[in-house]
């Protein structure tokens, strides 16, 4: 069936979200609520909201509200009505009744609750009704979280599953699991048991709260928060809200009981009102010392806070075997976490799924881990993982491996999808190289380059990998959450605080060849990016032939914001594309004063959409909402473009010192209106050098060559000043940019 409009019934948190993401697809889309004026209010939340729920404002105009009593017809039209109002059995059989009621035959409706079996919501309902009845459990925030689970019964029609599961996938581009109708389904009944396992864990074996979330974070593959700083983000009571229903619903002979059990600890912060990072503070909070505002982390004993010192467990990659393997408290904590995890998944197949890969990607999609539970089995080693655990009494899938010993249990990955990607086809490749921040895959006819660093922040090895891959057209693409997030400061400022200016010199004419190299190779570049691709990782991207860009992306060049400009072909790239504009060819100092004010400004685009105006993306660049399609869309402009021909040379006419005068008057202006301060205008008068071509002037031509030059004198003039390393320093440190 084809869905061409779609009625949200419920404009709350996930409502609106669910809302503004088919919005996003362009498919018309009626929100109803008690009152037309709360679903007014919803849509004004959805185009105001931060992070942006639309990848265009324009999008706003698929959305029209109404009221549950006026409005209600509407829902006759839709293909698709989903509801989702308060978590109460009595109001959903309510609005059940009035949608079968009204509802055209055929239409689909769901219920996007996160908790309630489906046995529940569909027992009023009559066995042609239950056919056409599933539910549509999305993740918060909808735009940005990847995971979907339709939750099927046995009364529904499969073939209708099967659509909408296939238009969620290539229209809202989610990553859709079908799943059975159990407690918490897929995501949440692993991912709060590993969180819950995380923290009783703690409290038992008497860690603290900084040293639990630098075990239970980036080593495992998990984000950076940990549980504790999780908990804290999602809602200390609210995850008392989320325990007490799983501790209802699940028997109790089930491991989750266990650790649901009420910490008296938790109980107080709740009853004191610090319930995370909404209420007073959680288990770390902000509090004012002279003035100025102190992170401070609980003591999980005494229940007392004191300064939080962040905990250096000596690594932050993933190395799931070195970390259980370690002889210390936090080899011996990530052990216990990561075992109890395994054996909890593993004995709920095939339960809740037959597929234990399913499990797996919930994990990766709804939690952002880096592998599943079944994946870190994997990589720990099946004979392994059986010499150090104690017992799987019980659990079939466990009894059954132990006795085959098939270390290639695993199979295929990513079964839920039928598209090509990444992930599917990495397995089937030959790993051509690999060094500490990148990897090559060989295929057939192209290469493909994943980063691998932290963010994917560039080095001299990134830069080393993608030069070393371009003797095949080649594919820049990530599984990771970012595409990059720039350059590794870290990597530069180690050179800085040695006063070796001429490694750091050294990196960025490589940075530089390399771009240029990618840009001019004989076989076609594609940059494939999601999430952040900012800075460096910008100039890769618009340095490749080809771009096929995830809706979800944060593009831009924000180096002025550390006290730096863009060095690795920023300047010139963005100077080149807004000079064949039609106002750049009636006024030479048009393309340079536009480029000077978003690089000056450090303006990113928050979608793929946002990104073409400011001429991040062009508008040949595919855009698309599916991440999972990255690649099969790659290969197809692979495919299209066999007579590749490298584009010609750039050639440029700037003003010099009259257009750089210009600029330094719009300096003069900031910096009097306090805008900037002095380090600020010294940034913005080398970014003015180089956007108005130095020593020369409006008849003389200059090449790409000249550019980079300008590029690397003015970013080596500033790495070397105080103030920048100040900004950097500053920003290393807290996250946070500088002002000075």
């Amino acid at each position: 069936m084809e869905i061409k409009k779609v009625v949200v019934i419920g404009s709350g948190t996930m409502g609106s979200g669910i809302a503004a993401q088919l919005c996003n697809a362009n498919i018309p889309v009626v929100l109803l609520d008690l009152t037309t004026d709360i679903s007014e209010k919803a849509r004004e939340r959805i185009l105001k909201s931060r992070p942006p729920l639309l990848i265009d404002k324009s999008k706003i105009n698929n959305i029209n509200v109404g009221n549950i009593n006026d409005d209600f017809k509407e829902v006759s039209e839709a293909d698709w009505i989903v509801e989702a109002v308060v978590e109460r059995i009595d109001i959903k059989h309510n609005i059940y009744e009035k949608i079968f009621k009204e509802r055209k035959s055929g239409s689909i409706v769901s219920s996007n609750t996160s908790s309630i079996p489906i046995k529940i919501l569909s027992e009023k309902l009559s066995e042609e009704e239950k056919k056409d009845f599933c539910i549509t459990h999305f993740f918060n925030p909808v735009r940005y979280m990847d995971l979907l689970e339709i939750v099927k019964s046995e009364n529904n029609d499969l073939n209708k599953i099967n659509s909408l599961k296939k238009f969620c996938e290539n229209d809202l581009g989610k990553g859709t699991l079908i799943c059975n109708d159990t407690p918490g389904f897929l995501g949440n009944r692993i991912g709060v048991y590993a969180m819950q396992v995380a923290m009783t864990e703690a409290f038992k074996m008497k860690l603290t709260i900084e040293e639990s979330d630098a075990v239970f974070g980036r080593p495992m593959g998990i984000p950076k928060t940990g549980v504790f700083g999780l908990y804290d983000l999602i809602g200390i009571d609210l995850m008392a809200d989320v325990l007490k229903s799983f501790i209802k619903e699940l028997p109790e002979n089930d491991e989750f009981q266990q650790v649901a059990k009420e910490i008296p600890l938790v109980k107080k912060l709740i009853e004191t009102g610090y319930t995370g990072r909404k209420g007073k503070g959680g288990f770390y909070r902000m509090n004012k010392t002279d003035n100025k505002k102190v992170l401070e982390g609980i003591n999980l004993e005494t229940g007392e806070y004191s300064i939080s010192k962040k905990f250096n467990l000596g690594s932050e990659k993933m190395d799931i075997v070195n970390l259980i393997n370690r002889k210390d408290k936090y080899g011996e904590y990530a052990w216990s976490v990561i075992s109890k995890i395994i054996k909890y998944a593993s004995s709920l197949v095939p339960g809740i799924t037959d597929k234990f890969n399913d499990i797996d990607e919930a994990m990766r999609l709804g939690f952002n881990w880096t592998k599943g539970p079944f994946e870190i089995l994997k990589e720990i080693g099946v004979k392994n993982f059986f010499e150090k655990i104690e017992s799987f009494e019980n659990n079939k899938f466990l009894e059954n491996l132990s006795k085959t010993k098939d270390e290639n249990f695993y199979g295929e990955r990513q079964l839920y999808t039928d598209l090509e990607t990444l992930g599917k086809i990495k397995p089937k490749a030959i790993k051509v190289d690999k060094n500490n921040s990148a990897e090559i895959y060989r295929f057939n006819d192209f290469n493909i380059v994943e980063f691998t660093t932290k963010a994917n922040a560039l080095d001299y090895d990134s830069m080393d990998s993608l030069k070393n891959a371009t003797d095949k057209p080649l594919i820049i693409i990530n599984e990771a959450m970012q595409f990059s997030a720039g350059v590794n400061l870290s990597y530069t400022m180690d050179f800085a605080n040695k006063g070796d200016f001429r490694s750091i010199e050294k990196f960025v004419r490589y940075f530089q060849e390399t771009c240029k190299h990618l840009k001019y190779s004989k076989y076609p570049v594609i940059s494939a990016p999601s999430g952040l691709a900012l800075g460096g990782g910008f100039e890769v991207l618009c340095q490749s032939n080809f771009v096929v860009s995830h809706t979800n992306i944060v593009v831009g060049l924000v180096e002025t914001i550390v006290g730096l400009i863009p060095a690795g072909g920023g300047c010139k790239e963005m100077l080149w594309r807004w000079s064949q504009t039609e106002e750049a060819k009636n006024d030479p100092d048009y393309a340079p004063l536009k480029v000077f004010d978003i690089i000056g400004y450090a303006k990113t685009a928050t979608s793929a959409i946002e990104a073409e105006p400011l001429k991040y993306l062009k508008p040949e660049d595919k855009k698309i909402m599916s991440r999972n399609s990255l690649l099969s869309i790659s290969k197809e402009i692979l495919e299209n473009n066999k007579e590749f021909s490298p584009p010609k040379e750039c050639k440029f006419k700037l003003s010099g010192k009259p257009l750089k005068e210009k600029m330094i008057k719009l300096l003069e202006k900031l910096y009097n209106d306090k805008v900037i301060l002095d380090h600020g205008m010294e940034v913005g008068k080398e970014l003015a050098n180089v956007l108005s071509g130095g020593e020369t002037d409006v008849d003389k031509e200059l090449c790409e060559d000249d550019l980079y030059k300008l590029e690397l004198n003015a970013f080596m003039k500033l790495i070397e000043s105080n103030k920048t390393q100040e900004r950097i320093k500053h920003t290393l440190a807290t996250g946070k940019p500088l002002v000075n």
